[in-house]
């Protein structure tokens, strides 16, 4: 059956999946698997399948924010992928947490918009146990940065207008840093009966004291990205074997 958005068929799609933001970086992570085949680019939305360990996955990038985003997950599991990962980037909190850490979502509090038009405004966002765990391992025997583990918060404002974003509230309660995309992620998994992870690179501070010019773009970041991949590539070898 055709996706009619991704423009994948369900019957060339397999069990796990890792997704993205950025199409290049889709592009990146299928470069780290073997028997490579890219199976559509349509819109923000880039499909390879391929194998890591003789375990077969797609990777599909899914754009900036929260409502595109939901439109892959939904499309990724209909077509019967059941166990996705998110690699991204996020704004950090912590001043022990700089550009180049990693962060393993366990949760996300839900300010966006698109999962308040899905569920209860109580339902939380979620990540499945088995992938976190798996996630946190992977990134933790890899060297090159610090790895977090805890609560991230997803919104759908990057730049800033006149009303003021309460990073300070959702610092002190102790969430870890600031994406566009993992609610969406985990309340559709919990949705649909699949099961969903996520970790992310940290490529600057969303908190006010501690920020600097904004650039995503330097060689640390880079090598966290790739550390990101590495472990998320690794968790999905790790949850294949226990699944078996």
């Amino acid at each position: 059956m055709l996706m009619p958005i991704l423009q994948v068929q369900s019957e060339d799609m397999p069990e796990y999946g890792i997704v993205c933001g950025d199409p290049q970086r889709a592009e990146r992570i299928a470069g780290f698997l073997q028997d490579v085949r890219e199976l559509a680019f349509s819109r923000e939305y880039r499909t390879f399948t391929g194998t890591y360990q003789g375990v077969r996955l797609a990777v599909t990038s899914h754009g900036v924010g929260s409502p595109g985003a939901a439109v892959c997950f939904e499309e990724l599991i209909r077509s019967g992928v059941n166990t996705l990962i998110r690699v991204g980037t996020a704004g950090s909190y912590h001043a022990e947490l700089p550009a180049g850490s990693l962060v393993v979502s366990t949760a996300a509090i839900r300010t966006d918009g698109l999962t308040r038009q899905l569920v209860p405004e109580g339902f939380p966002a979620v990540a499945d146990s088995a992938v976190t765990q798996a996630l946190e391992e992977s990134a933790l025997a890899l060297k090159g940065g610090a790895v977090r583990k805890g609560i991230t918060v997803t919104l759908d404002v990057f730049f800033n207008g006149v009303e003021e974003v309460p990073h300070a509230k959702y610092k002190a309660a102790g969430a870890l840093g600031v994406e566009m995309e993992i609610a969406a992620l985990y309340v559709i998994a919990s949705l649909r009966g699949a099961r969903a992870g996520a970790i992310v690179a940290m490529d600057g501070y969303a908190d006010s004291d501690l920020a600097a010019e904004y650039d995503p773009h330097t060689d640390t970041v880079a090598r966290a990205v790739e550390r990101e991949i590495q472990a998320a590539l690794d968790a999905v070898a790790k949850l294949a074997k226990t699944d078996d």
